[in-house]
């Protein structure tokens, strides 16, 4: 199978008005009733939808961070550092890690290339920020609320975890993003797609992510 396009051209100073038309996948998936499909910035200076660019049939690895994180960030970002060096090439072409700014206002795409470059990540590995609002309503779809409305609110509290899925599956865990770099890879191949799997789309209509018992 030939590597699809993930992304868009170049952009322009600033992210265009949306119409509602344009919010709505136009690719048919397991999660396609279930994920918006924002207009998303890379930190390589390219856009792309959420759901139909690049959750669509894709195996990924997804976390949040912002570029001045002082707690969790660093740490997580290292572990995946070297998840990506374990997963060689394979990342950007049948698996692929996004990283999600909680503070799109400031995370602009050169101030998340400054972390990714100052940490070391590789191709094949996206920083991604839009609009605030946007931003939020992807925090609470990929589940990575606290359950204490206060907590929730401060940005350092944010949970240290990260959502792995298969969306051609529709199967997905959340896993310490500080485990042993070596479960997590583990945990991540766990959700490669079987070789001959056909995709069923009817589970588009369950409400949430559906979790897969881990042994």
């Amino acid at each position: 199978m030939k590597r699809r396009e993930l992304l868009a051209s170049a952009l322009g100073p600033a992210m265009p008005a949306e119409k509602a038309d344009d919010l709505k996948p136009k690719k048919s998936g397991p999660r396609a009733r279930y994920f918006p499909n924002f207009l998303l910035r890379t930190h390589e200076g390219k856009e792309g939808r959420f759901y139909d660019d690049l959750i669509h049939g894709k195996h990924v690895v997804i976390n949040m961070m912002y570029a001045d994180c002082q707690g969790l960030c660093p740490p997580m970002t290292a572990n995946l550092v070297k998840v990506q060096q374990m997963l060689k090439d394979r990342v950007g072409k049948d698996i692929f890690i996004y990283s999600i700014t909680l503070q799109p206002e400031k995370d602009t795409p050169k101030a998340l290339k400054e972390y990714a470059d100052m940490h070391g990540v590789k191709k094949g590995w996206l920083y991604l920020t839009g609009k605030p609002a946007d931003i939020e309503v992807l925090r609470r779809k990929l589940g990575f609320v606290d359950p204490d409305p206060e907590r929730d609110k401060d940005k350092t509290n944010h949970i240290g975890l990260v959502r792995i899925g298969n969306e051609m599956t529709d199967m997905w865990i959340a896993y310490p993003g500080i485990a042993k770099p070596q479960n997590l890879m583990k945990r991540i191949l766990w959700l490669e797609t079987p070789k001959g799997y056909r995709a069923d789309n009817e589970s588009a209509d369950k409400a949430k992510l559906p979790e897969r018992k881990q042994k």
